[in-house]
């Protein structure tokens, strides 16, 4: 019984802990590069990205889920779960090849970080804003308040981005981009187009993080970035650490600075640490783990 209490107590200093840290964050804003491998990163052009790895907390060892491709590691960021559990396990998956162990009772989909903002923040405005129209299939729409499909058109998302955060202010963003992804499959990774294409993206996240600061948000506003999987010659879905490692980048209020982070760290950790940030209880059928090392004792 004592060890039971001493554990409890634990547990409630951590929560307790959490949602003191980030009683100032009003805003998170999570931005997705389709392909983005963390190998790239320390020879990339990207000014803003490493701005925020700066003044944040970051790690080029997080791994996507088994296969490094793109729905199912979308459905496992967003999800906090593995494909065993959320059932979506391809490259292009529009519905879970295996049945979803549980599902949302209203949503009829493996509960996501947007259900449960719903369902604990009723009146709580989000946004979906996606370059890779497979994304559509993988999200609760009628949980979120804006969904903006961009049909592959990097420069429509950036700017439907950017106005959602500037006139709606939302509490969660999701932002995809389907870049480096397509240069990636077209052209190669680790070639001059596919870091001349990081310079591109880079520059697409700068526009939303002036937009954050047009708000008048910057204060308030925590920035994550990752990816769904890297890339090998011309492909991904493989086990090569290419293809496995994708960056992941945390800049704001209640966020060390300048930090490298020490922990393991797998894409359902994302929804975890969003769902920690924001002060929600996650799912029980979540694996996703909250990743503490980024956050200010």
């Amino acid at each position: 019984m004592k060890r039971i209490s001493i554990q409890l107590l634990l547990i409630l200093v951590c929560m307790f802990s959490a949602k003191a840290q980030f009683k100032k964050v009003k805003h998170v804003i999570l931005i997705g590069c389709d392909g983005l491998g963390a190998y790239a990163i320390p020879d990339a052009e990207m000014p803003y990205v490493k701005q925020l790895m700066d003044n944040g907390a970051w790690s080029l060892q997080a791994r996507s889920v088994l296969p490094s491709s793109s729905a199912v590691n979308w459905a496992s960021m967003l999800m906090g779960s593995s494909p065993t559990m959320h059932g979506y396990t391809e490259w292009g998956s529009q519905k879970p090849e295996i049945p979803s162990i549980v599902k949302h009772e209203k949503y009829g989909k493996f509960p996501s970080i947007f259900s449960v903002i719903r369902d604990q923040k009723s009146k709580a405005v989000t946004a979906a804003v996606y370059s890779w129209p497979g994304v559509g299939y993988l999200i609760e729409k009628e949980a979120i308040t804006h969904v903006l499909p961009a049909d592959d058109n990097e420069d429509v998302c950036t700017e439907m981005a950017v106005n959602t955060i500037v006139n709606e202010k939302p509490l969660f963003t999701f932002v995809h981009f389907s870049e480096p992804d397509y240069t990636g499959h077209g052209i190669g990774h680790k070639t001059g187009a596919y870091y001349d294409m990081l310079k591109k993206v880079d520059a697409r996240i700068g526009k939303i993080l002036d937009a954050v600061k047009k708000a008048g948000l910057a204060d308030e506003t925590i920035i994550m970035i990752t990816a769904d999987h890297g890339g090998i010659n011309k492909g991904h879905g493989g086990k090569s650490l290419d293809e496995v490692q994708v960056p992941w980048i945390i800049s704001g209020p209640g966020i060390k600075k300048n930090t490298e982070l020490k922990s393991t760290i797998i894409t359902y950790d994302t929804a975890a640490t969003l769902a920690a940030i924001l002060g929600l209880e996650q799912p029980q059928s979540w694996r996703g783990k909250a990743v503490h090392e980024a956050f200010i004792k």
